[in-house]
């Protein structure tokens, strides 16, 4: 994986500004610590910084190319899984190749078939390509987001980096947070809309979006979309299809020259991962390293809830004994938690999902001592419904998004300055705009219709969100994780399957269990989902209380312009309790409401934000 930053003027001569196009790049080494290249010409400026995963020296970026006369440059961040399909399609057109990088596949399909080329990519990218000839300039974003590419227009010039930090090193860009960025922060938040930057003026290419730009255009268009269509498969013919595309999808991602290994937290998505991987490396007699998360003290504190039925370290110890893996256990302090919250907001350059980000910061800084690629089980959830909100009516017929269903809670702790933002507005309006573009079939009935509107929702916001946290976080410690239930295959057929086959025998997940009960003992096949991880040690509780304490009694506190003082001192001295309801997806109660807080706090002042009230 890698980072890319580039700035384009066709009006001006942007040349001699390279320390610019230096300081953008310079940003990203941490997504990219062992390689740096520029390019550098009248009208565009590309940087990247790269980690090395394959083809060291095949692999170099940013990567030149002339055919038939015709110049093209091209910079990359992310894995093709069909490299050696498109290699042969492309050889078999005339191509020659010089190396095994997806990084020369990638750029000879683009000269191959243009924007098209996007039809035929399996994998997470962001990229650009500069036709010298053509004067273009294309970028484009995989189609389930998984790596992440920002942007905003400045005049006549286009400036674009993978982190919305490396737009700051541009001087045209200033942390300027307008009513809009604020409505957002506070209705949406830890998610974005598709396409929002949050800060003023800049923007994201969303998830299976490309931008075409010319000297006399601007072009930002859908390429890939979930469509609907019949599924009349039997449950045994679901399963093996199911089965069959799962094992491509994780045996596709074990490639890479560095080494690799899985997250496992004992649950059902990350145990078939496993499973397959181990597989894959016990034919080739080695034996897969992976890796859990657990917190001090965890065991000692834990409840049973309808959201966390069941602690995870004993099921992960399990599955890899099962699957004859070498496991770790890092154990996380709470101390270091609530630290670490601070590392991840510069990991997002936002306000995230509180402690549920910082601990998966130190978990893969912990990885990254001795691994380079990871696999992990996010959106198996979205897609096969892992959810509560698909199981219980109240939830799946909310008439909002179901894992933010108290707004008007959100409002409460909101300071009368920020009272006439439109919260629940905000809401209503990017909830609506997406149900209009679910694709449905005719004759759908009422469950299977709402169902159809549910996995959209979920593929388009809630997942989106969870790989943004995955990418910042690992990315932000050099990690490459990969996330074998993104294939976007998997996931137009996850979207097709007709309820009473997605939720066979009337559980969550019920097909995805049946495709794994070949794979998995029976008892980790059965296990109720369980949200992963989360700390149940008061201690936390008390470090997080203690610091909002601290900015509730610092007049300079930025955060205090924000919020409504006297609700939040309630919160605090409650521990919590005041604020029960999630304030985002299953985990944010009252305690990382105040983390999420603290990183709001955070954000304004190490951004050095202007807010415009």
């Amino acid at each position: 994986m890698c980072g890319i930053a580039g700035w384009v003027n066709f009006t001006d001569n942007i040349e001699e500004n390279q320390q610019i196009i230096l300081h953008m790049t310079d940003t990203l080494k941490e997504r990219g610590p062992d390689a740096e290249g520029h390019y550098f010409s009248p009208h565009v400026l590309f940087g990247h910084r790269r980690l090395i995963v394959v083809d060291a020296e095949g692999g170099k970026q940013p990567m030149h190319k002339t055919v038939n006369g015709k110049h093209y440059v091209l910079i990359y961040n992310g894995e093709l899984y069909n490299t050696e399909d498109l290699r042969r399609e492309l050889i078999a057109c005339g191509f020659s190749f010089d190396a095994y990088s997806d990084t020369e596949v990638l750029l000879a399909a683009y000269i191959r078939w243009g924007a098209d080329c996007l039809q035929k990519l399996n994998g997470i990218f962001a990229f650009a390509v500069w036709d010298e000839m053509a004067q273009t300039v294309f970028l484009a974003r995989d189609p389930l987001g998984v790596k992440p590419l920002f942007y905003a227009w400045r005049g006549n010039s286009l400036i674009f980096g993978s982190e919305i930090k490396t737009l700051f090193a541009h001087p045209a860009i200033q942390p300027v947070v307008d009513r809009d960025g604020l409505t957002e922060l506070f209705a949406l938040g830890p998610a974005t809309a598709p396409g929002s930057g949050v800060f003023k003026g800049i923007h994201e290419v969303p998830p299976a979006y490309f931008l075409k730009v010319t000297p006399d255009t601007s072009l930002l268009r859908e390429y890939w979309k979930p469509t609907a269509e019949e599924n009349h498969e039997t449950e045994a013919e679901a399963v093996e299809h199911l089965r069959s595309l799962f094992t491509d999808a994780v045996e596709r991602q074990l490639v890479g020259d560095v080494p690799l290994c899985t997250f496992l937290s004992g649950g059902l998505d990350s145990s078939g991962i496993t499973a397959v991987a181990a597989r894959a490396f016990a034919s080739h007699g080695k034996t897969l390293e992976t890796y859990s998360i657990d917190y001090t003290d965890n065991d000692k504190y834990f409840k049973a809830s309808l959201f966390q039925p069941t602690p995870d370290q004993v099921w992960a110890e399990k599955m890899s004994k099962f699957s004859k893996t070498h496991h770790h256990t890092y154990i996380e302090r709470h101390a270091a938690l609530a630290d670490a919250l601070e590392n991840a907001v510069v990991a997002r350059d936002l306000p995230g999902m509180a402690d549920i980000d910082s601990s998966l910061y130190l978990f893969c800084g912990e990885i990254r001592k001795n691994y380079v690629i990871a696999l992990s089980g996010e959106c198996a959830d979205e897609l096969f419904g892992g959810y509560p909100w698909y199981m219980h009516d109240d939830m799946i017929y909310a008439d909002t998004f179901p894992w933010s269903r108290f707004v008007g809670d959100r409002c409460a702790i909101l300071s009368p300055a920020l009272q006439t933002l439109d919260i629940e507005g905000c809401v209503r309006h990017q909830y609506l705009d997406t149900l209009r573009q679910v694709p449905h079939l005719e004759n759908e009935s009422r469950r299977d219709f709402r169902m159809r509107e549910l996995f959209y929702l979920n593929i388009k916001w809630f997942m989106v969100n969870l790989l943004n946290r995955k990418d910042r976080m690992s990315m932000s410690n050099s990690l490459e994780v990969r996330v074998p239930f993104a294939d976007y295959r998997l996931v137009q057929y996850a979207f097709n399957l007709p309820s009473a086959l997605k939720f066979a025998g009337g559980r969550e997940k019920g097909l995805l269990r049946l495709a794994m009960s070949d794979i998995l003992p029976k008892e980790i096949v059965e296990r109720k989902k369980s949200p992963y991880p989360k700390t149940h040690n008061p201690v936390y509780t008390d470090i997080v209380c203690q610091r909002m304490d601290a900015i509730l009694k610092d007049p300079n506190a930025p955060l205090l312009e924000l919020i409504d003082r006297k609700k939040v001192r309630e919160i605090v001295d409650t521990r919590g309790t005041a604020y029960k309801s999630p304030w985002f997806g299953q985990l944010m109660t009252g305690p990382q409401l105040l983390a999420y807080l603290l990183q709001v706090n955070f954000w304004l002042k190490q951004y050095n934000i202007q807010l415009e009230l």
